[in-house]
């Protein structure tokens, strides 16, 4: 015997509505704040005027998705939206684009076998040690970033997605490197991020790759510390002087960009001219002197005396004064000659 039909039958086919599901449904009325949208039972949904992006285009029978977004409202309907329907639409079908080896970005949403995230209906999966190339200390402090990652599983029937962000970042860094090592030479001029400082120099970012920076090749001057002349996060132009691909690593110089002190103060200095000069060197076949703006050059015994047998000490000795006469000059090779402008017998 067929048994008696009833509403309550029909009630009880229709799923429980809960916060976030997804129905197709028809809109049954118009009404001037938002329509009267039937997702099937007798329990309707209201969606209002504002969640469409042109409500004068809306009409009764018009069907689409839409995505529960309260269980009732105080006329007793299920509130809905359209547009997270849309949304809802639009991220299924990013989903099933994925394939093995798909490059994508998601945020979590939370932890539990690993980072947590949705793509529409599918359940994105990051196991905790494909989070990072590095160690993590906190995975719950990264809920609510955003990351990239790449398809390592898909599970359509269950609609589940694994991915990894540490294989992405060894695709990248192995992509980076090989850039890097295509267009780096020693004597280019690079602009390079300074990523770490070091009591014996620092770590400058070249094109994603790590360089060292020696103390020794940021100044002319003694330093005492990285710090008194870079910033981590400062930005600058660096020369290259060394390439060990076998190794694969770069050092970095500063310095090399900067005129030496040494040459700016040869270049002060004019051929023919006459400078008082301190004897701050005795050699055997000469003296080195140091002019007042700090150049140093040679004063050759035999640009002291005509006398042969003459030893330097005879005629001069440290901490003298004497005037001097600029013979020549190289700045390249920082070389200074000077004549003792009288000359001893």
């Amino acid at each position: 015997m067929a048994e008696k039909f009833s509403m309550e039958m029909v009630d009880k086919t229709f799923t429980s509505y809960r916060k976030g599901q997804s129905f197709d449904g028809v809109v049954v009325l118009r009404r001037e704040d938002g329509v009267i949208f039937n997702i099937g039972g007798k329990n309707d949904a209201f969606i209002p005027a504002s969640d469409f992006e042109d409500y004068s285009k809306i009409k009764i029978g018009d069907r689409f998705a839409v995505v529960i977004t309260n269980q009732k409202n105080e006329e007793g309907l299920i509130e809905a939206s359209k547009s997270l329907g849309d949304a809802l639409h639009i991220a299924n079908q990013n989903a099933q684009t994925l394939r093995l080896g798909s490059k994508f970005s998601f945020v979590a949403t939370s932890v539990g076998d690993g980072l947590v995230s949705k793509m529409g209906d599918y359940t994105i999966i990051v196991p905790f040690d494909q989070v990072s190339e590095g160690y993590v200390k906190n995975f719950k402090a990264l809920v609510g970033k955003q990351f990239e990652a790449v398809v390592t599983e898909i599970d359509k029937e269950n609609k589940n997605i694994v991915a990894s962000v540490k294989l992405l970042q060894e695709q990248t860094r192995v992509a980076i490197e090989k850039n890097f090592w295509n267009i780096i030479f020693i004597n280019k001029i690079v602009k390079g991020k300074v990523e770490r400082i070091m009591p014996y120099g620092a770590f400058v970012s070249v094109e994603g790759f790590d360089c060292f920076l020696h103390i020794s090749n940021i100044s002319y001057e003694k330093l005492d510390k990285v710090e008194d002349v870079l910033k981590v996060g400062q930005e600058c132009q660096f020369k290259v002087i060394k390439v060990d691909r076998e190794n694969k690593k770069v050092e970095l110089s500063l310095k090399a960009l900067l005129e030496d002190p040494k040459t700016t103060r040869i270049k002060e200095l004019s051929v023919g001219a006459v400078y008082q000069a301190e004897v701050i060197k005795l050699l055997q076949f000469g003296a080195i002197v140091k002019v007042e703006n700090g150049a140093t050059g040679l004063l050759h015994i035999s640009n002291c005396t005509e006398n042969k047998t003459k030893k330097i000490y005879e005629l001069v000795k440290v901490g003298d004064r004497v005037n001097v006469e600029l013979l020549s000059k190289d700045e390249e090779s920082q070389k200074v000659s000077f004549k003792l402008e009288t000359l001893k017998d």
